[in-house]
């Protein structure tokens, strides 16, 4: 039964994410959807109406001999680059991506020089894009964003656990709460949905409502070396912290709040910084709080939760100098969440999620 329950979910998913690729007959579409290259920068700005990609590159890097680490196209077209091929970006280089119908269409990419104290896009949180079904995430479309949530996942019960508030004078913020799924995800171990922020983006070819996680592909291209990570934030624990059981928990809920630095090459995952805050004391009034950066390995002072998996860290010299290759950013109302545990009407409302360098 549950695997049924679960299957046609999945379905009801997929006819609802329709995107403007669907067709009959051949395809004409040769976009390139995605793109990473090694040492970038940000996210990469694909410009489909000029058939431009600029990437951000820091400076010192051979531009000669950057390869590509990640390229997404359209359904059916083929690209005359794979993963792991090299651009030469010291001038414009050129990927074709031929489309199923036989369109052929010539994309330049191009390189920039990246900022030294480079910062989140849309880090004020002030750019919010209606998607396809009718509700926020934030970004200015779907295409450019750097930021996720999980309402990709829970909009199938008609719920949204994060959308933009509005703090007023031209300013908006992100709202995350913890909200009930109902009796019948409850049955099933899904009693609550988290809300959550993060750098990265929703894959539906995983969804699993039993790992909230698992569609989550999370972290952006970034190569700073910030000290501090600075962000406003409220946050009102909801009255009964429980598991994904309905059993009542000793401790109450809380908000997490986490940046991490990484390096990522040849499908390893390697932790260069960690910058974390998770608290259950009410704050019902804006405040702006600071947390810093620790690079390197983690010590016994800090909480097991900080810890990478396989405490995968760089080694002690890349920590003293080395760069990022990626930023993940995390928020959420209740902060085990992802296994279904926490307080209903927990909200956390966080807005200008600043990096800082001196």
């Amino acid at each position: 039964m549950k695997k049924t329950i679960l299957i046609i979910t999945a379905l009801t998913f997929m006819l609802w994410s329709c995107v403007e690729e669907d067709y009959f007959g051949k395809s004409q579409y040769g976009y390139i959807n995605t793109i990473e290259v090694i040492n970038q920068s940000g996210a990469a700005s694909i410009m489909r109406d000029s058939l431009l990609v600029t990437v951000e590159i820091p400076g010192g890097v051979d531009l000669t001999a950057i390869s590509i680490e990640k390229i997404e196209i359209s359904s059916f077209a083929q690209s005359n680059k794979i993963q792991g091929d090299i651009l030469n970006l010291e001038n414009d280089d050129t990927i074709v991506v031929t489309a199923e119908d036989g369109s052929v269409y010539n994309w330049t990419i191009r390189a920039f020089v990246a900022s030294e104290t480079p910062q989140l896009d849309n880090w004020q949180l002030n750019d919010w894009y209606m998607t396809a079904t009718n509700y926020y995430e934030p970004g200015t479309d779907a295409e450019t964003t750097i930021w996720g949530t999980g309402n990709q996942g829970t909009q199938i019960l008609n719920i949204l656990a994060t959308i933009p508030e509005d703090l007023g004078n031209d300013n908006l913020a992100a709202k995350m709460m913890t909200m009930d799924n109902g009796s019948l995800a409850g049955t099933f171990g899904a009693p609550i949905s988290a809300g959550s922020l993060f750098t990265g983006y929703f894959d539906p070819d995983n969804i699993d409502l039993s790992d909230p996680e698992a569609a989550i592909e999370f972290g952006t291209p970034f190569s700073g070396r910030p000290l501090k990570i600075r962000f406003k934030y409220s946050y009102v624990p909801g009255e009964e912290n429980k598991d994904r059981d309905g059993n009542h928990l000793s401790y109450g809920d809380a908000c997490d709040i986490y940046a991490l630095l990484e390096i990522r090459q040849g499908g390893e995952v390697q932790r260069l910084g960690t910058a974390w805050f998770r608290s259950d004391e009410t704050q019902n009034e804006f405040i702006t709080q600071e947390i810093d950066f620790t690079y390197g390995e983690l010590d016994s002072s800090f909480p097991a939760y900080m810890y990478p998996e396989n405490n995968n860290y760089v080694t002690p010299d890349v920590a003293d100098f080395g760069l990022p290759t990626h930023i993940t950013f995390v928020a959420s109302s209740s902060f085990d969440g992802a296994s279904f545990a926490g307080a209903i009407d927990s909200i956390l409302i966080i807005d200008d999620i600043e990096l800082v360098y001196e």
